[in-house]
């Protein structure tokens, strides 16, 4: 009751130390304003919203242009921001959007374009008039904002109505043909930090963002009256059919590409005169930096005003500067627009988050201008000619990229997934003498030498630490080179463009793959010789800008503060109250691999799968887990494992105490209900996989070791999804293996085997446990318990039957076997005192009793059996069926039902 109350006052604490939002007392009207109609004469209107500040005066307006998907409602927090900067603020839900009419014409100059001047001038003639701040009649002082989708049409906007007087695009395209077929690859390459050469052909389609992008806004048009369902959606059809037919043959059409230039910034830059503001993303595999870097090195060639920013956001995840860069947004606004002396330095950038940053830290760079902000550095790098295999229909892919969720790639161990054996190439520079920061794309020459006639390869930037490989950023630069049919072709490559820092001691490396998950790859085999040279890494004199806020103290972020220290309180009492269960390490079995105390696990229908089951394993002992089906040895083994808790008992490794994800399981290999293999990667590059999620240096794996007993062979190099069942278990085994874990759990290790693999397993588990760690097998097989094990525990009825040594246990002298003609004369035999009798078959009967064996022979044959042959020793199998007999009360007890034994 203590922690409780505790909580509620602590939650109480949160509510009231929350900030409050401040009442503002903004007004708004509604608009629906009629624009150009659909093709099909059909009549469109847009909903549209006039927000303005408090008070009668007059302010500059902004138009807010919304983001792809998005409608005139997800811009509401953005447009409150800029209210509060003292603006009148216009939103609306484009064409195809929210509740407007028509259709998606993906920023058609004549559709969407225009649209958004015929919304400015509805706002003009409405009452909303009367609060904007006008240059002359006719013209407002207006700004233009947008994102993405909003972003290309803020500049298309900028360019075409002359009432605009200073425009911010984030996140957005400058020639929508290159974004979705990008090529990396050309004949040249501009000086400017983020430029991609010029002179490219069409490069492959970013096929996942083609689907994300088009086909998420293809709803699926039911007609009621037919039945069917109509594939484009609100797309207008002719631009559906483009991208219909491109995402099937992963080509464009000529009449495609024409269009997504026309629907394109870069074809109205010319004429684009007012200060520009672009913000840019790292962290986007859709619309890259190369594309803001377009933008600015033709209006900085024209003489227009321009400022980049690149944050570490994008289509891929949220800015970790976010609030900065909108303040920047709001600060450009004002300047060109209230007049306010604060500006935006011409170019800010984004530093990588470092390992315990939660906001990256932004740079100024020194320069004056952005596109000559950057020197260039020559760097060595081991460029040798490596062959690279496109494989036929494009399978096995390379995974590097994942839409939507980059920004995981550089925390996941994702290095085996793209370089592939055979279908990649690595090129690595010398160590770094010291810390080495990228701001732009590295620029390399590439030689290609091919048996086919158009080559596409892909290019990613990785950090190379020792053993160890990662994404640097998850970002890969696709090129296109034809001309190298069995003669080399060289091009200018640009990496792909952001900030990178390398440690000292580190190195990049270059990957280079045939195929990627994210684009429509080559189905065509071939091979490709590939080198490398003169790779050069842009470097941008900076200084670090000051942390937003840092000159005092805010009430209200002090209250948030204050809230989220009360929060974590809340949830660091919560946690210890679920912790508090863990008991310390126990020192006197410390030496103990493995000891099981009173577990209990009960479902949530009211069977008890384990009762009250105890037993340990000592080290250099192979540990046999048996019992018949529903015994409850796989639901022990989870919760040895923790991967479920026990209702009650513990289970210590080493006495330290198992919970889930509990330290002491890194010492601890298991091959439990499957290893879970990819089947498209190789034997050895699962494991390689596999042993990268563990974080652990690569010289600690012993692969050799491993794959010994995995005896695949040159089979290791193959994709799983070859493998026979008992080619899987054995690297599965392997995998158990890896980093040789102190405790290793095997779960029907044998499944799959035939007879001689088998055999072939015994002596290394055997040799595996000489060395003093501890093995448990759960197995069928008794016969192969009897000869590989050391102990066993028999389980029944989720209960322990017995333990010990598999010697003793089947070397008793109190046991006689005997082979028996039939088993008639059971009866009488049974009835005999001091006797117990268990059938292993129709011809054979293991008695138990003090008495003489020779008196166990004449009470058989007394009792009228035909005893044709005596044993002395029984076989594991006597012995597990004699105790399940003994210990079960179910009511059959033929040698059949006893025989139904699994290690489930």
């Amino acid at each position: 009751m203590r922690i409780r109350s505790a909580l509620l006052v602590l939650l109480a604490a949160v509510a009231f130390l929350a900030p409050v939002p401040i009442a503002r007392a903004a007004t708004s009207i509604d608009l629906s304003v009629p624009v150009r109609a659909e093709p099909s004469g059909a009549a469109v209107s847009l909903d549209t919203t006039v927000v303005m500040p408090a008070g009668s005066g007059r302010h500059p307006v902004v138009l807010l242009a919304h983001g792809f998907g998005g409608s005139k409602d997800s811009v509401r927090p953005q447009a409150s921001s800029l209210v509060d900067g003292g603006f009148v603020v216009i939103t609306y839900s484009a064409r195809g959007f929210g509740k407007s009419g028509g259709n998606i014409h993906l920023d058609d100059p004549d559709y969407e374009v225009a649209d958004a001047r015929a919304v400015i001038s509805a706002v003009l003639a409405s009452s909303a008039a009367s609060r904007i701040t006008l240059d002359k009649p006719g013209d407002p002082r207006l700004g233009v904002v947008g994102g993405s989708y909003g972003g290309a049409l803020a500049l298309m906007l900028a360019a075409t109505d002359p009432r605009v007087d200073t425009v911010v695009a984030s996140i957005t395209w400058n020639d929508l043909a290159q974004a979705f077929f990008p090529d990396h690859a050309g004949t040249s390459i501009a000086a400017s930090p983020g430029a991609a050469p010029s002179g490219g052909v069409t490069g492959p389609l970013k096929q996942q963002w083609a689907s994300l992008f088009f086909l998420g806004q293809v709803g699926g048009t039911t007609d009621s009256t037919t039945g069917t369902t109509d594939p484009c959606g609100r797309f207008d059809p002719t631009i559906c059919a483009g991208f219909l037919s491109a995402s099937s043959s992963g080509q464009p059409s000529a009449q495609l590409l024409a269009m997504l230039r026309a629907h394109s910034p870069a074809a109205f830059l010319s004429r684009l005169k007012v200060p520009t503001f672009l913000v840019q993303g790292m962290n986007d595999t859709l619309f890259g930096v190369d594309q803001a870097d377009a933008t600015a090195r033709t209006l900085a060639a024209q003489g227009t005003p321009v400022a980049m920013r690149w944050m570490d956001g994008g289509h891929d995840g949220t800015s970790s500067t976010q609030a900065g860069d909108e303040q920047a947004q709001v600060t450009w606004l004002q300047h060109y627009l209230l007049g306010d002396a604060a500006t935006v330095p011409a170019f800010v950038f984004a530093d990588p988050l470092g390992r315990r940053q939660s906001t990256a830290t932004l740079q100024r760079a020194s320069g004056a201008s952005y596109v000559d902000a950057a020197t260039w550095r020559d760097q060595p790098i081991d460029g040798a000619t490596k062959t690279i295999i496109s494989p036929p229909g494009g399978l096995p892919v390379s995974n590097t990229l994942l839409p939507q969720a980059a920004s995981l790639g550089t925390s996941l161990p994702t290095y085996s997934l793209a370089a592939l054996p055979g279908l990649s190439a690595a090129y690595d520079t010398p160590a770094f003498a010291a810390q080495t920061k990228i701001v732009g794309a590295p620029r390399l020459k590439l030689t290609v030498r091919s048996t086919g006639p158009v080559s596409t390869l892909f290019l990613s930037v990785w950090t190379v630490n020792g053993d160890t490989a990662t994404l640097a950023r998850s970002l890969v630069a696709p090129i296109r080179v034809s001309g190298a049919t069995g003669q080399p072709h060289t091009v200018d490559v640009s990496l792909p463009a952001a900030t990178w820092t390398f440690p000292a001691g580190t190195s990049l490396r270059v990957l280079v793959t045939p195929t990627d998950s994210t684009f429509a790859n080559s189905t065509v085999a071939r091979a490709d010789s590939v080198s490398i040279s003169q790779l050069q890494l842009p470097q941008v004199a900076s200084t670090a800008l000051p942390v937003a806020g840092a000159g005092g103290v805010d009430r209200e972020s002090l209250g948030v503060g204050l809230a989220i220290a009360a929060l974590l309180v809340v949830f660091g009492l919560w946690a210890w109250r679920d912790r508090r269960a863990v008991l310390p390490a126990d020192a006197s079995v410390a030496d103990v691999p493995l000891v099981v105390s009173g577990l209990t696990q009960t479902f949530k229908d009211g069977h008890r799968a384990v009762d009250d089951v105890s037993w340990r394993a000592e080290r250099g002992q192979i540990l046999g887990l048996l019992g018949p089906n529903g015994a409850g040895k796989t639901t022990t083994l989870r919760m040895v494992l923790g991967l479920i808790r026990p209702d009650a008992g513990q289970t210590r490794i080493l006495g330290d105490q198992v919970v889930p994800g509990a330290a002491v399981l890194g010492r601890v290999g298991a091959l439990v209900e499957g290893p879970g293999f990819l089947p498209h990667l190789t034997g050895r590059a699962n494991l390689q996989a596999y042993w990268a999620a563990t974080g652990r240096s690569a010289t600690e794996a012993h692969y050799d070791e491993a794959l010994a007993v995995a005896a695949l062979a040159d089979a290791i190099d193959r994709p799983v999804r070859s493998y026979s069942q008992g080619m899987r278990q054995r690297l599965g085994i392997a995998q158990a293996m890896l980093g040789l874990p102190e405790v290793l759990i095997l779960d029907e290790p044998t499944n799959g085997l035939d007879p001689p693999q088998i055999a072939a397993m015994r002596p290394i588990l055997q040799e595996y446990a000489a060395g003093g760690r501890t093995v448990i097998v759960s197995s069928h097989l008794l016969a192969e318990v009897e000869q590989t094990c050391t102990h066993i525990v028999v389980m029944n009825a989720g209960r322990v039957v017995t333990t010990g040594p598999v010697a003793e246990l089947i070397a008793n002298s109190d046991t006689t076997v005997l082979e028996v003609a039939s088993l008639d004369g059971l009866d009488a035999l049974r009835a005999v005192p001091d006797v117990e009798v268990s059938v292993v078959s129709d011809t054979e009967v293991v008695v138990t009793s003090s008495l003489p064996r020779a008196s166990v022979v004449a009470a058989a044959v007394g009792a009228g059996m035909a005893v044709t042959g005596v044993s002395s020793r029984k076989h594991l199998e006597d012995v597990f069926l004699g105790m399940i007999a003994a210990s079960s009360s179910a009511s059959d007890m033929s040698p059949d039902a006893l025989r139904r034994i699994r290690a489930r």
